[in-house]
């Protein structure tokens, strides 16, 4: 089934954006990650969403694409008492849920690229908050990410009630990302130097 032109045209941009921002992301240096990361992760730990939650889902970094580096965080909330989940693929249907995992040493590469909680984790019904990945985000909460879609199926699930955050290095903030009907926006973007409500 062929798709209206507009969604054709954005789906295409997607993928040329894709292919940049990948680029722009992996082209920094490794301690400025690290340096642009602790930043982020000092305003997500004063971001008003998490000042009462007591559950929330994190990811862990493929430090090879330069992800944000969310461990500090972890290691925060984890001392507050913060119950923590990550994202995880299960193999019979690919449709991504939380498993709570306070232990990040039990974490595993699945065959997805990614670190995630095995089976013997507690899946979680409800977060309080979830801190989404991005290559891009606009200030409207739309964001790029990978292209599988997990998170926009995901969401929808935990927020609301819960609150969606996307972190990004400042470079990734753009005036506009294009969407598509299925794709979620989220309520709060943080980066290295701002943090903003997204723009209705």
């Amino acid at each position: 089934m062929a798709l209206p032109p507009d969604d054709a045209i954005a789906l295409k941009v997607k993928a040329e954006l894709r292919k940049r921002m990948r680029g722009l992301r992996k082209s920094m240096l490794a301690e400025a990650c690290l340096a642009r990361s602790a930043s982020i992760a000092t305003r997500l730990l004063e971001h008003p969403a998490l000042a009462h939650a007591k559950t929330v889902a994190l990811f862990y970094p493929i430090t090879a694409r330069h992800e944000v580096d969310l461990r500090p965080v972890h290691q925060a909330l984890a001392a507050k008492g913060v119950r923590l989940a990550y994202p995880a693929i299960p193999k019979d249907d690919g449709v991504m849920i939380f498993r709570f995992a306070q232990d990040l040493t039990r974490l595993e590469e699945q065959g997805y690229g990614f670190a995630e909680p095995g089976p013997d984790h507690e899946e979680a019904a409800a977060l309080d908050a979830v801190i989404v990945p991005a290559l891009a985000v606009s200030p409207s909460g739309h964001r790029l990410g990978y292209g599988a879609g997990y998170y926009d199926r995901a969401l929808p699930k935990f927020c609301p009630p819960g609150q969606s955050i996307v972190v990004a290095f400042d470079f990734q903030l753009m005036v506009e990302v294009p969407a598509l009907p299925h794709d979620i926006r989220c309520d709060h973007i943080v980066t290295d130097t701002r943090t903003m409500a997204r723009e209705d």
